[in-house]
């Protein structure tokens, strides 16, 4: 996540700031849409709850926040923002779908006692901590790209 924030050679917090808003939007909205329009699930032996509505809706939320990133950061243009809400959104809910695996093998509900309710911290940064090295990945190719 560092290498991130250093993608530009210069500590940009803004390219953090904005990955983890990515996340933020895409999980929330993910549970907003699949609570409320979910119907088909998406990999029900490993996470029950989650839908591919809930998915769709991340991924459109995330997409659509991009615009605002890449308006108000001023650090890369729309196009790659919306690329890396795709990336967020698509590696985020794999990052998801393996804690919860990992969770149903350990045969516990929560991952830890911090966050009670929650799931513990692991469930807040599992997204991010696997979309990381994708997002860090994509920043490294637009630099030799552009």
């Amino acid at each position: 996540m560092l290498l991130i924030a250093n993608y530009l050679n210069s500590f940009t917090p803004f390219l953090l700031l904005g990955s983890f808003i990515l996340v933020w939007v895409n999980d929330s909205f993910a549970y907003l849409v699949g609570k409320n329009f979910g119907r088909q699930k998406l990999f029900p032996s490993v996470s029950p709850k989650k839908t591919v509505e809930g998915f769709l809706g991340g991924l459109f939320f995330a997409c659509v926040s991009s615009y605002f990133i890449a308006t108000y950061t001023g650090t890369l243009g729309f196009t790659s923002w919306l690329i890396l809400a795709i990336i967020v959104s698509v590696f985020g809910t794999l990052g998801d779908l393996i804690e919860s695996k990992f969770k149903r093998q350990a045969e516990v509900k929560d991952s830890g006692v911090i966050m009670p309710g929650h799931g513990g911290l692991l469930d807040r940064l599992d997204s991010i901590i696997f979309a990381a090295p994708f997002i860090y990945l994509f920043l490294r190719i637009l630099s030799y790209v552009s």
